[in-house]
């Protein structure tokens, strides 16, 4: 199976096109379960809150970044793994950005970043791509600038947003971003922008129209408490969880657990690894 690319991803546009699948992916074993099922596996800053308590993404740094790209790319086979880059590692100035950039790549074998911003951000993705680096761009609702917009915004409610957003969108994509995330974006701007576009659109708390979609994992299974109205929640794997710990807990309790089946009972048995693994998906 030949991993999908950059330029296979750039290639999903238009209402005729199948839409994009795409999910975040912070860990080995999950990244293994969404590979055969996505066409793209963000690692996305969003584990400092999903996976670190974090109230922002802001607290994220370059090596939990790199840890966690490296096990979505080891446990992946099929999907285009993009990751982000945390902030304060791109925005300073151009030699810095490539640097780091150029780092989180080299350790994890992501096939590409993600860098918030749109007309601001045009210079930088332009400077990369220039240099052989995929750069997928995020506009709309962008989380690392939460403190300057004052909390989590609806974006595209005026006139003079929507007008933004278009340039915005339109500046990414002359740069050569490979595609953009639209992000907290009111549906008709969000339409719009993808009709504009020659590049995919991937949409979150966006619109249909949209060519891909793309939702934190924990979000949409459930496991998370207190999710953004536009997260459809299609398992409540939090409350199955509980109940299988409750299971656990009253087995280990009544000593029903470990059964016969869950010790070694031979004494001259042969010796085994006992966590051994299949290390790749099948």
């Amino acid at each position: 199976m030949t991993r999908l690319s950059p330029n296979d991803i750039a290639l999903h546009k238009g209402p005729q096109i199948e839409p994009l699948v795409c999910l975040t992916a912070y860990t080995y074993p999950m990244a293994q379960i969404l590979d055969a099922h996505c066409d793209v596996l963000l690692v996305g800053d969003s584990l400092g809150m999903v996976l670190y308590g974090m109230r922002t993404t802001l607290g994220v740094d370059m090596d939990m970044m790199i840890r966690h790209g490296r096990a979505v790319t080891e446990a992946s086979e099929n999907a285009c793994v993009v990751i982000d880059m945390p902030y304060g590692t791109y925005e300073k100035n151009f030699a810095a950005a490539y640097a780091n950039i150029c780092r989180m790549l080299a350790m994890t074998g992501a096939g590409a970043v993600k860098l918030e911003g749109g007309e601001d951000m045009a210079p930088l993705i332009e400077h990369l791509t220039m240099r052989g680096i995929d750069v997928m761009a995020h506009i709309g609702l962008q989380p690392q600038s939460v403190e300057k917009d004052g909390g989590y915004k609806i974006k595209g409610k005026t006139q003079e947003q929507e007008e933004q957003l278009m340039r915005d969108a339109m500046a990414v994509q002359e740069a050569g971003a490979f595609s953009v995330v639209i992000e907290g974006t009111i549906e008709p701007v969000a339409r719009k922008i993808s009709a504009a576009l020659k590049i995919p659109t991937i949409g979150i708390g966006a619109s249909a129209a949209c060519d891909g979609q793309i939702l934190v994992t924990e979000d949409m299974l459930g496991l998370m408490p207190g999710v953004p109205t536009f997260v459809k929640q299609y398992e409540d794997m939090r409350g199955r969880i509980e109940t299988a710990v409750e299971t656990y807990k009253h087995e280990v309790k009544t000593r029903a657990f470990p059964d016969a089946q869950s010790v070694y009972t031979a004494p001259n048995a042969k010796p085994e690894t006992p966590y051994a693994v299949k290390r790749k998906a099948s």
